[in-house]
């Protein structure tokens, strides 16, 4: 039975953020949901797994909350898995539901305009557009859009300092935006907004909404995308991708990358072989090891129930 990935998220102003962590934390425990769901002033943002009655019941629950009510609008997509992809539920209470630190960025008053992602090649093919992936590096590395600019950030609070040492709103009149689900766009587009750009545009529902409607034939995406969650990238038609995370330093790694010597599996990769110190490498290798009795004990269990 395949399970099922929700993502979700909504700009909604939110109050007594610790009542309601416990009642949605019950509510996915009992239904026996994995993932994340954060909560913030400004919004919810979740990633989830369960089965389909999970999903659906808990999501039913979710609008029936005062809070939540009226969230039709609730940005809303899911993808399958044939494992689970998390093992925890969580919720979390945080300052933003997506880490800016620009205190004038706020989607609910501001945002830039939603392209459909069947207008979406068309709207990048216009040379007057400058098309920017607003991820972090290493993601852009798996995957981006042909032609994209690649901001080189580490990570999205990077991203205002970006914009002002490489783009003037005079210069760069017409700016289109993406990223894994859309949410970072929410705020990338309502900063740049704020700094003076006329047209702004971004990919509704991002990658994955893109990766999910638009046939791989007429694709302009080239490569993976990397997901948050032991997926680790998916790909067209949101199916698996050919990543691994290295579980040493938490790197995606290409099939090619766990074909090198310096990948060990649990141990290190090429990615992060040449900063391992003994100390670290003994460590990684212990953890390997009761990993690995872990799931031969596991595996007996198994067997035994059978």
């Amino acid at each position: 039975m395949s399970i099922i990935v929700a993502s979700f998220y909504q700009f909604t102003p939110l109050e007594q953020l610790e009542g309601l962590r416990s009642h949605l934390l019950a509510l996915g425990r009992d239904r026996h949901l994995k993932g994340t769901l954060i909560l913030a002033p400004e919004g919810l943002n979740a990633t989830l797994a369960g089965s389909r009655t999970a999903i659906d019941d808990f999501m039913a629950q979710l609008r029936q909350i005062p809070q939540f009510q009226g969230l039709e609008a609730l940005d809303y997509k899911e993808s399958q898995s044939q494992t689970p992809p998390f093992q925890r539920f969580k919720v979390r209470i945080k300052p933003e539901i997506v880490t800016f630190k620009q205190d004038n960025v706020n989607p609910q008053d501001t945002v830039g305009t939603y392209v459909e992602a069947t207008e979406w090649n068309q709207l990048i093919s216009n040379p007057d557009v400058t098309v920017i992936d607003t991820r972090n590096n290493f993601e852009v590395k798996i995957g981006t859009f042909k032609g994209a600019k690649n901001p080189e950030t580490a990570s999205f609070t990077e991203f205002p300092d970006y914009i002002h040492d490489n783009l003037d709103p005079e210069k760069t009149p017409k700016v289109a935006m993406f990223c894994t689900g859309g949410i970072r766009c929410e705020k990338a587009t309502s900063y740049l907004l704020k700094q003076g750009f006329q047209e702004v545009y971004h990919l509704k529902g991002g990658i994955l909404k893109y990766l999910e409607d638009v046939p791989e034939e007429d694709s302009l995406w080239e490569g993976d995308c990397f997901v948050f969650d032991e997926r680790v990238a998916v790909q067209h038609g949101l199916k698996p991708g050919n990543y691994e995370l290295c579980l040493g330093c938490g790197h995606p790694v290409s099939a090619k990358e766990r074909e090198s010597p310096y990948y060990n599996w649990g141990i290190c990769c090429p990615h992060c072989h040449d900063h391992l110190s003994d100390e670290k490498r003994r460590r990684r290798e212990e953890k390997v090891r009761q990993l690995t009795l872990q799931r031969q004990r596991q595996a007996v269990s198994d067997g035994n129930e059978t």
